[in-house]
C-alpha cells in the first residue's frame, strides 16, 4: 500500500516552485449526514475517507465538489473571494444529484476553519501562490440499487498551489475537441464528478499533441464554443466587447461572472453572453480561459480543422487580458478595492 507523504513544514516550502499538486496538509474538515441531518462537523488530521464499498459515489457518481482559494494580503491578512457563490453553486449541484445540501453558514464556517487551521500554508504575499480549497460531498453507506444514498460525507481539504497551466500568465494554444463535454439538458452546468471523468481522454490527447487544453463545442450542433476543459472561454473584440459563451451546458463560473462585472465597471468594456461560433474566431483580437484554478490563462491560438487561429500573440499577453488579470488578482490579494460583498476575511485570532 502506498501512503501519501505528509506535507513538509511550511517553512521548508519553496513558494516560487509551487505547481498544482496535492499536498496532505495537517487539517481538513469533515461532516456526516445520517438519519436525515448533518452533524456539526469537525477538524481532523485523518486525510483518508473511510467509506463502504456500496457507496453511491463509487457506483453511480453521486459526488459533487467546489474549488476556491484563500489569498494572503500585503498586510498579512487572509481572505476568501466570493465564497458565498461557491456555497450556492454547490447547493445547486446537490439538488441536481438528490444530495442534502449544507447550509451556506456551515459551508462558510467549514472553509474558514480549514484555512485558519492551515494558515501557515497560505503562501506569502508576492509569491503568486494561494491556498486552494476543495469542498467535496459524496454519497456513502451500504447501497446497491440505483437510488440516492441515505448517508453522505462532506469534507474540505486544502493545499498551497501555484499556476494551473505551466508558464503561468503566458499564452498557450488550445485545440478543438471532437468529444462532447456534456449532453444537452445533462449535468454540464453542475460541478459534479462525472463531468470530469469523461474529460480525461480528450485532455490527454490534447497534451500529447502539444496543446495546453481542449475547447469543447456545443453538443447539439458542434458549431459554437462552450468552454475549455478546465475553464470558461472569453474573447475580446476590436469594438471593446468582452464576450463569453452562454449555454445551459456550461458550468456557471464564479470567475466568469466576476469578470463580466469587472470588464464593464472597471475597464469600460461591453459585457456579452451569447453564441461564439468556432468558425468566426477572427472577430476576437484576444482570447483566454478563466476559472478559479486557471485565474486568467491567455489563449495564443485555437486549432480547428487542422488550422491554428492565432489571436493577439502566441508569446505576449494582450493588453486587455492583462488589465483584466491585474484587476481580478488585485482584488483577490487585497490591492484593488473589491465590489461590496466579494471579499470575506478569515479571522486568525
Amino acid at each position: 500500500m502506498v501512503l501519501l507523504a505528509k506535507a513538509p513544514k511550511a517553512s521548508e516550502i519553496d513558494w516560487s516552485a509551487l505547481g498544482f499538486d496535492y499536498l496532505d496538509l495537517p487539517y481538513r474538515y469533515i461532516a456526516h449526514y445520517k438519519d436525515g441531518q448533518w452533524d456539526q462537523g469537525e477538524l481532523t488530521e485523518d486525510s483518508t475517507l473511510h467509506i463502504s464499498e456500496g457507496s453511491t459515489a463509487l457506483h453511480y457518481g453521486q459526488a459533487d465538489f467546489e474549488g476556491l482559494k484563500a489569498y494572503r494580503t500585503k498586510d498579512g491578512e487572509i481572505q476568501l473571494f466570493r465564497p458565498d457563490q461557491n456555497a450556492k453553486r454547490m447547493q445547486r449541484s446537490c439538488a441536481r444529484l438528490l444530495m442534502p445540501a449544507l447550509s451556506e453558514a456551515q459551508f462558510l464556517s467549514a472553509l474558514k476553519s480549514v484555512v485558519k487551521a492551515n494558515a501557515d500554508y497560505v503562501p506569502p504575499y508576492g509569491t503568486g501562490g494561494t491556498l486552494y480549497l476543495r469542498p467535496l460531498m459524496i454519497g456513502v453507506g451500504g447501497n446497491i440499487g440505483v437510488h440516492p444514498a441515505q448517508e453522505y460525507i462532506f469534507t474540505v481539504f486544502a493545499m498551497p498551489v501555484g499556476a494551473y497551466y505551466k508558464g503561468g500568465v503566458t499564452p498557450t494554444n488550445f485545440t478543438t475537441s471532437y468529444y462532447d463535454r456534456a449532453a444537452p439538458h445533462g449535468t454540464g452546468q453542475n460541478k459534479v464528478g462525472g463531468n470530469y471523468g469523461g474529460s480525461l481522454l480528450p485532455g490527454d490527447e490534447a497534451h500529447k499533441a502539444g496543446f495546453s487544453d481542449v475547447i469543447y463545442l456545443d453538443p447539439a450542433t458542434h458549431t459554437k464554443i462552450e468552454e475549455a476543459g478546465s475553464a470558461n472561454f472569453f474573447g475580446i473584440t476590436k469594438d471593446n466587447e468582452f464576450v463569453t459563451p452562454k449555454s445551459d451546458s456550461i458550468l456557471p463560473s464564479i470567475t466568469k461572472f466576476s469578470l463580466l462585472y469587472l470588464a464593464e465597471h472597471n475597464l469600460g468594456l461591453k459585457p456579452i453572453e451569447g453564441d461564439v461560433y468556432i468558425d468566426k474566431l477572427d472577430r476576437f483580437t484576444e482570447a483566454g480561459a478563466m476559472g478559479t484554478a486557471a485565474v486568467i490563462a491567455p489563449i495564443g491560438g485555437i486549432e480547428y480543422q487542422d488550422h491554428l487561429h492565432v489571436f493577439y500573440s502566441e508569446t505576449e499577453v494582450g493588453p486587455v487580458t492583462q488589465k483584466l488579470y491585474n484587476t481580478l488578482t488585485g482584488i483577490q490579494f487585497g490591492d484593488v478595492k473589491a465590489p461590496e460583498g466579494w471579499i470575506q476575511k478569515v479571522d486568525l485570532d
